[in-house]
């Protein structure tokens, strides 16, 4: 893993060094029970894009934290359409990052999770084809499958008109997949938000303007508002911003939690 970006934390207890990814890694850690965590980048006034695309937005600090966000989760949630317009690729992770899951008691992989409504997939797709582990889509009841889709993933189906978020985040932990990050897009973040299914919100805030046009991390029906405290705060020497907020340790459960004793 590497440490080549200078990132360090400012609140609380700032410290007076910089970060190495172990360090990162304790900081952002794996929950001790089920667990949605949504990470997204934004400019400084609000642009979920610049040019249309996130990757414009996403600096050295970004992708260095979100790599490591990669390495620590079980599986990797991501709507059907920013898989295509970003173009994803199969979920690899680096050796090093691969040896830290085997030394953590992981899989090498976490498991790529597809939400589809309509199944407008394309099976040879490079998130699909070369693929590691083989991917989930969580999909409706009826919807139909494209040739090709169901040799190199499996459908979930969850829900009769719409995917139910809270039944196919059920199944998946049922399957093991406790730990969750999903990026995106901002459809699906709006609908776990209004559902109250998201743990945790990593925001990297990039120093920069976009102006206006691009959308907002979150979009959707409107819902109620969701507290979610700070847990801190990390500075890259770009002038990069990355802020962690996630629920209590006693606040509600998510979908597919064994309830309290």
């Amino acid at each position: 893993m590497s440490d080549s970006t200078a990132i360090s934390r400012v609140w609380p207890a700032p410290a007076a060094g910089p970060l190495t990814d172990p360090e990162l890694a304790a900081l952002y850690g794996r929950a001790g029970r089920p667990h949605l965590r949504v990470n997204f980048v934004t400019s400084a006034d609000g642009a979920v894009t610049l040019d249309g695309y996130s990757e414009g937005l996403s600096g050295e600090p970004d992708k260095r934290v979100f790599g490591l966000l990669r390495m620590l989760c079980d599986g990797l949630v991501v709507a059907a359409g920013t898989l295509r317009h970003e173009g994803y690729r199969a979920v690899r992770l680096s050796e090093p990052r691969r040896a830290w899951r085997r030394e953590h008691g992981l899989v090498e992989y976490p498991t790529l999770v597809v939400v589809s409504g309509s199944l407008d997939l394309d099976p040879a797709q490079a998130a699909f084809a070369d693929a590691p582990v083989r991917p989930l889509v969580l999909t409706r009841d009826a919807a139909e499958p494209p040739p090709g889709l169901t040799e190199v993933a499996d459908l979930v189906r969850c829900g009769p008109d719409r995917v139910d978020l809270g039944a196919g985040l059920a199944e998946l932990r049922r399957r093991g997949l406790d730990q969750l990050l999903c990026e995106g897009g901002p459809h699906l973040f709006g609908a776990l938000t209004a559902a109250d299914l998201v743990d945790e919100l990593c925001l990297t805030v990039a120093p920069l303007l976009a102006g206006a046009g691009p959308g907002r991390i979150t979009a959707g029906d409107a819902g109620a508002p969701r507290r979610l405290p700070l847990r801190h705060v990390l500075a890259a020497a770009d002038g990069t911003l990355m802020l962690r907020y996630a629920r209590g340790p006693q606040e509600k459960p998510p979908a597919g939690a064994a309830p309290a004793a």
